[in-house]
């Protein structure tokens, strides 16, 4: 499946880029085994995956997905592919990691469906804080749980087969004063809701804040920009 820009998204996500040259979540951490991922979440399975411990949009990454009740630890891409209006026919898609609304764009079709629906394993993410040219990374981890769920979307392309995108939100206190907004964090009794539930009770989880007391915060002296993306993550 190719991911068009819908009529007067594409301003609005270019504005987006103009604004924010660092958007979003661009950066996570599985620092556990696949075993342990899939014990941690019932997912049947032994995933052969050669997804890195830091995670990049559109490189592989581990995601549980459901089917009639069966949980399933699969590899997948992060970030749906995207052309643009204006991209040279021989351009590659942009990956689309991040998801803005769940009640929007291309978005809502597969929010609307549970099967869709899936939660990105994570056991940390960053955002880059500091002076233009300089930034360092700041990582946020679960206070109690050193593996946690991102809520997410995926989908079958014809580009790069199975993707996924992490649902976002605004930041609670805790990260508002490095960024913005911050995954969509889903508490172990919710993970059936986000897999299951209806719309209605998805989108209430993008618009409830996540406890602020549950993040831990650690301050790096890391550059942002180790290691370099070929293509530049996007939000939509």
């Amino acid at each position: 499946m190719q991911l068009r820009a819908l009529p007067g998204l594409v301003s609005a996500v270019t504005a987006q880029l103009g604004m924010e040259n660092l958007v979003m979540c661009n950066l996570y951490t599985v620092r556990v085994s696949a075993a342990e991922v899939a014990a941690h979440f019932g997912s049947i399975g032994a995933l052969q995956t050669n997804a890195p411990e830091e995670v990049y949009p559109g490189t592989p990454g581990m995601v549980v997905t459901e089917t009639e009740g069966v949980r399933e630890l699969r590899s997948m891409v992060w970030g749906f592919p995207m052309r643009f209006k204006g991209m040279k026919p021989e351009a590659k898609p942009k990956p689309v990691n991040n998801v803005a609304d769940l009640s929007k764009g291309v978005w809502v079709g597969l929010a609307r469906k549970p099967q869709w629906r899936c939660l990105i394993p994570v056991t940390g993410f960053a955002e880059a804080e500091g002076e233009k040219g300089k930034m360092t990374r700041t990582w946020f981890s679960h206070r109690d749980d050193p593996i946690f769920a991102w809520a997410g979307l995926w989908r079958v392309s014809d580009e790069w087969g199975p993707v996924y995108s992490g649902v976002m939100t605004n930041a609670n206190e805790a990260i508002a004063p490095v960024h913005n907004r911050m995954p969509v964090l889903l508490h172990p009794d919710e993970h059936e809701i986000w897999l299951r539930g209806s719309f209605d009770e998805a989108l209430a989880l993008q618009q409830r804040t996540f406890p602020p007391e549950l993040i831990t915060i650690d301050r790096t002296s890391e550059l942002w920009s180790k290691k370099k993306v070929s293509d530049a993550p996007l939000l939509l």
